[in-house]
């Protein structure tokens, strides 16, 4: 007759071999058996992390869509209330409420150069590595693109155009404003170098300016004056979804 104590021994063999057989696997990543999931395991569902299928929520996903019209937090100011294929308006009411300093118009030459040269090209000529592949990029110093205003150029970032995609979500609104800036530059000529016929310096600099003596202002202030509610600090009462009329469709 067995012993209890090998009989026990043999159980407690087989136990530790079954589980040790159970949790091996061919596939590297996998954990095998776990001892109480739940405490590797959150139970209640986070919106950032799917373990399994979610039997509550639409789609069986945790995140849930956000409700129509809401903006992410800190991005109440990059959208506002022009529709997106209303550049007309966007031309007629909005104004740059930056001056055009050197160096504002000189960080517009790096935002323009991040985020818009492999299309639009260094010179703005619609030659950038990207617009060379992919043709019908404009050239800035032809036809009407040589008159875009500031509310035009900030729109079509904004909102895109033709084959532009949309940079809203990418370029804040002071920064549009700062590549608007630039594209005046290569406007005029297709030259960077032609920066400086675009500032213009109406006061003597104080000697502590940061800017060591580059700052200027702008001559024309009809073009820093906000109309209405056209600027880049105010926003629409439903913001993301349009006018009522369009039902949200933008």
């Amino acid at each position: 007759m067995m012993s209890p104590s090998l009989k026990y021994g043999l159980s407690a063999a087989s136990l530790a071999l079954s589980l040790g057989v159970a949790s091996c696997s061919p596939d590297p990543n996998s954990p095998g058996v776990e001892y109480a999931p739940e405490m590797y395991e959150s139970i209640p569902y986070e919106p950032l992390r799917q373990i399994s299928f979610n039997t509550i929520n639409s789609f069986g996903i945790n995140q849930r869509t956000p409700a129509s019209g809401t903006v992410p937090r800190g991005k109440l100011a990059y959208f506002d209330h022009i529709p997106k294929d209303s550049v007309g308006i966007a031309e007629r009411t909005l104004r740059n409420p930056y001056a055009y300093t050197k160096a504002n118009i000189e960080e517009g030459q790096v935002l323009f150069t991040r985020y818009c040269q492999h299309c639009h090209g260094e010179k703005g000529d619609g030659q950038g590595l990207v617009g060379q592949k992919y043709k019908g990029v404009p050239n800035y110093s032809t036809g009407a693109y040589k008159t875009m205003n500031d509310g035009h150029i900030y729109h079509v970032i904004e909102w895109g155009k033709n084959r532009m995609m949309p940079h809203g979500s990418q370029v804040n609104p002071e920064e549009r404003w700062k590549i608007a800036m630039y594209v005046h530059v290569l406007q005029l000529n297709n030259d960077p170098a032609d920066l400086p016929k675009i500032v213009k310096v109406t006061a003597p600099v104080d000697a502590t300016d940061a800017s060591a003596g580059n700052a200027s202002a702008m001559t024309d202030p009809t073009n820093q004056k906000g109309e209405g509610k056209a600027n880049a600090k105010t926003h629409s009462d439903t913001p993301g979804q349009g006018d009522k009329a369009r039902n949200g469709k933008m």
